[in-house]
């Protein structure tokens, strides 16, 4: 089983999108609902606090600061027991990695930071197991960038990096491996808002809605089991938000005859199944991708202190 651990301290990588919240080895939705009592239509609910949390059956709703309320803390405590069953550890002092959006570090690094590390110690249980983590730090990084850090080689030339997230659309402009800072943006084009899309445009022709599920499926695997007027629409909706994403690249100077583009995150299947692509386009189709690269820069980060 690969994961870091530097000197006995666990370091986990948790990706905190607003669709999903991804580790290492798993990955759930950012939905969170609270319960006083213990539910009892579940037995995959979260103990902690004094309260029970189901995760996972829904998603987060676009927040432009992640530290606004308490879900974010109870999605990083979820990950955290989700995980370490995975890695059959029960109580570790743990180094936690993780990320914001690009635009957003600079003015929202330190408060996540400090958001996440306001409880030293945590306690849970989570599928009839007691818990016990120390969280040692906290390193908070840029997202997009995480998930290519191990391929920086592979970037030779000019290169544009798309992170297609569920509430963000994160660009990089890369030449010859090195991320060129001032040419990094972030945008709220993620797909959520392609999803908003085909659900009006089904609305419109059919009179019903259909559950998310559908639409993430459809975004997912190019094509659904439902009637040709219903996949007509939802396909017409996800090929218009592929030429809004590509729209938006070239606002930052993406010049697909001479640039290669390289598209990771959740809504990379959008562009692979509806936009016709060239050669030029490579997919990072892991979608754990960016949780290992936080592991990997924070485990760098601990050797280079102790040189």
């Amino acid at each position: 089983m690969e994961h870091y651990n530097y000197k006995g301290k666990e370091i986990i990588g948790i990706d905190h999108g607003f669709g999903n919240t991804k580790c290492r080895h798993v990955v759930f939705r950012s939905g969170v609902r609270a319960y006083d009592t213990e539910p009892p239509m579940t037995d995959d609910a979260l103990y902690y606090g004094g309260k029970y949390y189901v995760v996972g059956e829904e998603h987060k709703g676009f927040v432009s600061d992640k530290s606004q309320d308490e879900d974010y803390y109870i999605l990083t405590v979820a990950a955290l027991a989700k995980e370490l069953e995975f890695r059959h550890i029960t109580e570790c002092e743990a180094v936690l990695a993780v990320g914001l959006p690009i635009q957003w570090i600079s003015t929202q690094k330190d408060s996540f930071r400090n958001y996440l590390m306001r409880n030293e110690l945590i306690e849970f249980r989570y599928h009839g197991q007691d818990y016990l983590v120390r969280i040692d730090d906290v390193q908070v990084f840029p997202q997009g960038f995480a998930g290519v850090v191990q391929r920086l080689g592979d970037f030779k030339g000019l290169n544009v990096l798309a992170d297609i997230g569920n509430g963000t659309l994160n660009t990089m402009l890369i030449k010859d491996g090195r991320p060129m800072v001032n040419r990094c943006y972030t945008d709220k084009l993620g797909v959520e808002q392609c999803i908003i899309r085909m659900s009006n445009e089904v609305l419109a022709v059919s009179g019903f809605s259909l559950p998310y599920d559908s639409f993430e499926d459809f975004l997912r695997k190019g094509n659904a089991d439902l009637p040709e007027r219903y996949t007509a629409v939802m396909r017409k909706a996800a090929e218009e938000y592929a030429v809004s994403i590509l729209a938006k690249l070239r606002e930052y100077e993406f010049n697909p005859e001479i640039m290669r583009l390289m598209v990771m995150g959740g809504g990379a299947c959008i562009l692979k199944h509806f936009w016709d692509g060239d050669g030029r386009v490579r997919y990072i189709e892991d979608i754990c991708a960016t949780a290992k690269g936080y592991e990997l820069l924070a485990l760098n980060n601990l050797k280079r202190r102790d040189v």
